[in-house]
């Protein structure tokens, strides 16, 4: 089968490898119809994250059929169409029971192995799932694959990013990064009721689509901060959702936060410094919260409301390549290049 594969910073190759198979009784097989790309993966390919094995197989987003199963597999079966959150997770230990399913103990990331250790990725033919009864969920009726694809990750993190951000009625909070996931946490703020949404963004066409979920928007650090002193009469912002991972992202969410405020952190740091100090949050009675999403949890959670299946999402989806194409699609989705938002690879 093909796979696209991980060949070191800012390289990846489709190679042809050995399919994958049953290894435990609770695997399952996918066989891959769509799989995305994700600024997650951008952290190894831009060498954000040292240690990714060459020739992994990259990518966690992915939606297929079930082609095979082991014996220990009950609920999902051999013809189900299916979706996957971004880590495996059993489903018994004290973490899932608690809702924290992307802490499993049992768990692991798709797409990353190093010392030839871990799980491949879903930007391949078949991918091999552990633990498929709790990991993968059957697409619900009426759901699109767009919406399928985007709940495994970018979706549920985005309301993870509001619900960490304690999102009201009453509240004005701010988004600094208007990719995918950033785009979703405004739709789920505004879901959610917020009263305004501010958000920040140097891309153009982000904020375009920014500007369409109901966001007032803004190029740089400089406008946001002096206009968030005008819509909040000098106060703050009551939550910032910081989704770069930059540490000039993680200063410009303190800066626009108020006293008392909470910042959501979804950005995943690879620096090991803040860009604000100890004393600084305890001048602000600062609330840090930060974390991988519980994307299993959140799938339940999402599925079961109505909304989801009247939800049109196929705007997050800007580019569309065959899995053959897969090193231009890195490139064009890496350099954000004819106003790739997000783009995804087709395996059928």
């Amino acid at each position: 089968m093909i796979g696209v594969c991980f060949e070191g910073v800012g390289r990846v190759k489709i190679r042809d490898i050995p399919d994958p198979v049953i290894e435990s009784p609770s695997d399952a097989i996918v066989r891959v119809s769509v799989a995305g790309l994700c600024g997650s993966d951008l952290h190894p390919f831009f060498g954000r994250e040292a240690g990714l094995d060459h020739g992994t197989v990259m990518g966690h987003e992915f939606i297929g059929e079930v082609i095979a199963a082991g014996d220990d597999v009950k609920h999902i079966t051999v013809g189900t169409r299916v979706c996957a959150p971004f880590t495996t997770n059993c489903g018994h230990c004290d973490y899932c029971d608690a809702g924290l399913t992307s802490r499993c103990v049992n768990g692991q990331l798709f797409g990353w192995r190093q010392k030839e250790q871990g799980l491949h990725g879903g930007q391949s033919k078949l991918v091999r799932v552990p633990h498929a009864d709790t990991t993968l969920m059957e697409i619900p009726d009426g759901v699109s694959d767009e919406t399928a694809l985007l709940l495994g990750d970018n979706l549920s993190t985005g309301r993870f990013a509001a619900d960490m951000a304690g999102v009201s009625g009453t509240g004005i909070y701010g988004v600094i990064g208007c990719g995918t996931v950033g785009l979703l946490a405004i739709a789920a703020a505004k879901q959610l009721g917020a009263k305004q949404i501010i958000a920040i963004d140097p891309c153009r066409h982000r904020l375009e689509l920014a500007e369409s979920l109901g966001a007032i928007t803004y190029a740089s650090a400089e406008q946001a901060l002096s206009q968030t002193k005008i819509h909040t009469n000098q106060r703050g912002l009551d939550g910032v959702m910081e989704l770069v991972g930059l540490p000039e992202a993680q200063r410009l969410s303190y800066e626009l936060v108020r006293p008392g405020g909470t910042l959501s952190v979804i950005g995943c740091h690879c620096t090991p410094n803040f860009s604000f100090s100890p004393a600084e949050a305890y001048d602000k009675n600062l609330t840090y919260r930060t974390g991988r999403c519980p994307a299993r949890h959140y799938m339940d959670l999402l599925t079961g409301t109505t909304k989801l299946r009247k939800m049109d999402l196929s705007w997050c989806i800007t580019h569309h390549f065959a899995a053959t194409d897969a090193v231009e699609a890195y490139r064009i989705f890496s350099t954000r290049e004819d106003g790739c938002i997000k783009a995804v690879l087709h395996f059928d």
